[in-house]
């Protein structure tokens, strides 16, 4: 004779069962790609354990670096001591969808900057790319509108205000860029929007404290790269599909 209570016991566990696995397979293990997302032309720029798709700018990729992989993210670790060589992705990207998780340690300082030119002549990513800010919310600097996350870095103050997650969880990004207009997203909401073919812009770099770099801002094209400012940063499920 069957035993109702143990059977509704089995029952309840296997929909239970069910339920986490669909929740797993839609929500994705880090540094890989759903089914749907493989169908929709998503990439992935990192797979959890190489940098194959990822180089210290202007090919310093012989020096030492502070660039590890570390528990499944791209880490820089802020006790090595090896120059923080800004990483740059192998290719360059101008209509674009660029969506990344990532976290500071405390006090922590980083970007990602977009457009990047990657030349002998130009010194450093941020000589050219315009950047999208992160910082931790217990940073000095936070008081300062043009510098909190999600900012179009010392241009923009958040679009909409975004506090970034404590320590242990991950914030999500997003970059879109079409044609030269691009759009911030932090966890959600949007940070920032602007048009690099727009007079708007020009005016703004002409009167910033990059308006002595001739590349900057000047490019609707070219390549993602990762900074940090020696506090530490992690970056995993970095994704991007072409528009």
């Amino acid at each position: 004779m069957i035993n109702l209570n143990l059977f509704k016991k089995i029952v309840l566990l296997v929909c239970m069962g069910c339920m986490f696995i669909s929740c797993q397979e839609e929500k994705g293990v880090p540094n890989t790609l759903t089914e749907k997302e493989q169908s929709d032309g998503w990439q992935l720029l990192f797979d959890g354990t190489t940098l194959n798709n990822w180089h210290t700018y202007n090919n310093t990729k012989n020096a030492p670096t502070a660039w590890v992989v570390k528990n499944g993210a791209i880490y820089c670790d802020p006790n090595n001591e090896s120059q923080k060589y800004d990483l740059v992705s192998n290719k360059e990207y101008k209509n674009y969808e660029f969506k990344f998780e990532w976290k500071l340690e405390k006090e922590g300082n980083s970007g990602v900057f977009v457009n990047v030119q990657e030349k002998p002549a130009i010194n450093a990513t941020y000589h050219s790319g315009p950047e999208y800010q992160l910082l931790a919310d217990s940073h000095p600097d936070f008081d300062k509108p043009l510098k909190r996350s999600g900012c179009l870095y010392t241009f923009l103050p958040q679009q909409n205000f975004v506090n970034i997650k404590t320590h242990d969880d991950w914030n999500e990004s997003t970059i879109i860029q079409k044609n030269g207009k691009i759009t911030f997203y932090l966890n959600g909401k949007i940070t920032a929007e602007m048009d690099f073919n727009s007079d708007k812009w020009k005016d703004l770099v002409k009167h910033s404290n990059f308006k002595d770099y001739p590349e900057f801002g000047k490019h609707i094209s070219g390549k993602l790269a990762l900074q940090d400012w020696s506090r530490g940063v992690s970056f995993r499920n970095l994704k991007i599909k072409q528009l």
